[in-house]
């Protein structure tokens, strides 16, 4: 039981990742606060929870929208009196080079990726700041250390989540609150399934493709990355302080010859 008693937050956690991470947390002993914009996918989180024996609530909210979030936070905080872990785990991808994509879908790219990293941050923060104690996970990408063609409003947003990871440690340090980073690399949720039948007259294909982009010969599921989270999230990180941590099957540093 990692996450005895820890009260857990994790944003955009309806499905993929975010839910993965849920119900692990859950089983790890933590109380969960399930965030997703879809009520719908939210319930289907909260439904795995239970099944598995584990406690958690549900609350819709826009990551992007500042009174929504912070009726969010205050909500938890009301109920529960703190929040241990925020998993800042919400986000979209976006495809194109830069003069394909037009304003407005740069916009909601940088808009999710980044704001909505920034206003749970602002609102839980202060909280942890005050029992001096806490960790945030902020989803980032191993597309912010490498180039990848046509992900261009993507890879700055990941890009962005890492450096201010590495900030907001600087900042927070004093109050014994630890941030740190994922860097997953292509992971088989349902955004890439709907990207593989888009994308490819043949999703076959598109997923061998995929598959040669890390040494591991694989793409990751979610509960790969989830059981990262969980370590960033328990005690036994806690010497990891703004550190990115690579679970990308071998695409950053290696390479397939």
């Amino acid at each position: 039981m990692r996450l005895q008693n820890k009260i857990t937050l994790i944003t955009g956690s309806g499905s993929g990742i975010g839910q993965s991470s849920a119900v692990l947390f859950a089983r790890e002993g933590a109380t969960v606060i399930v965030n997703d914009l879809l009520e719908e996918k939210g319930q289907e989180t909260i439904e795995l929870i239970r099944q598995a024996g584990g406690d958690a609530m549900f609350i819709q909210a826009d990551v992007t929208n500042p009174d929504s979030v912070k009726a969010m936070v205050d909500t938890v905080i009301e109920k529960y009196g703190r929040i241990d872990v925020l998993f800042n785990n919400a986000g979209v991808s976006g495809v194109g080079a830069i003069h394909e994509v037009e304003p407005d879908a740069w916009d909601r790219v940088i808009s999710i990726n980044i704001r909505g990293v920034y206003l749970p941050c602002k609102y839980v923060l202060p909280h942890m700041m005050e029992r001096k104690a806490g960790s945030v996970i902020n989803m980032s990408s191993c597309i912010a250390e490498i180039g990848l063609a046509r992900r261009a409003s993507y890879s700055a947003t990941k890009g962005a989540v890492l450096a201010l990871t590495k900030s907001m440690q600087v900042d927070y340090a004093p109050y014994d609150i630890r941030v740190n980073a994922l860097l997953p690399g292509t992971v088989l949720t349902p955004f890439v399934e709907d990207y593989l039948k888009k994308s490819y007259a043949n999703p076959e294909e598109g997923y061998e493709s995929l598959k040669r982009r890390q040494l591991s010969g694989d793409l990751l599921r979610p509960d790969d990355i989830a059981k990262a989270a969980l370590f960033l999230a328990s005690d036994e990180s806690k010497f990891m302080m703004g550190s990115p941590l690579y679970i990308d099957g071998g695409v950053v540093f290696g390479k397939n010859v």
